[in-house]
């Protein structure tokens, strides 16, 4: 079967200090702005940093692990699922980067690979970035609302 390749980007301005967003973000399996995200937990006991491990189970029953590969303090990490999602492989980064007025920018993107039918992949494809827009907003209205 012919394997596609997608990926999906889309960001957030929040009214908020770096410090702030970063405290919020770098708490790997406090995930309550998650979209359908009923609980997560740790895999290791590396809590944060490269290395670290989380399980998130979802409300439609569905449970993905993720490592994250890389880690910038106050700037932003990335993460590989390794089980879970209907794909072959999924790379994905939040990163944040101060704006004017005391704002962060927060942008989530990820490419990913699929070996299922191409009208399966661009479905999946539109559920992700639907995903990253309802839960970056979540994200969004948590901390200003904090």
């Amino acid at each position: 079967m012919e394997k596609h390749g997608g990926s999906a980007k889309r960001s957030v301005v929040i009214k908020a200090s770096v410090e702030v967003v970063w405290k919020k973000l770098s708490k790997i399996t406090k995930l309550d702005w998650l979209e359908e995200q009923k609980s997560s937990k740790f895999l290791t006991q590396k809590k944060y940093g490269v290395g670290a491990r989380r399980l998130i189970s979802f409300e439609d029953g569905s449970d993905v692990e993720e490592h994250v590969v890389e880690w910038s303090p106050k700037k932003g990490f990335s993460y590989i699922a390794i089980t879970g999602l209907p794909l072959l492989a999924y790379l994905a980064t939040i990163s944040m980067k101060k704006t004017s007025g005391g704002r962060v920018k927060v942008t989530w993107q990820s490419y990913f690979i699929s070996n299922k039918k191409k009208k399966e992949f661009l479905e999946f494809s539109k559920f992700l970035k639907q995903f990253y827009t309802k839960s970056l907003q979540n994200l969004k209205s948590d901390i200003e609302r904090n």
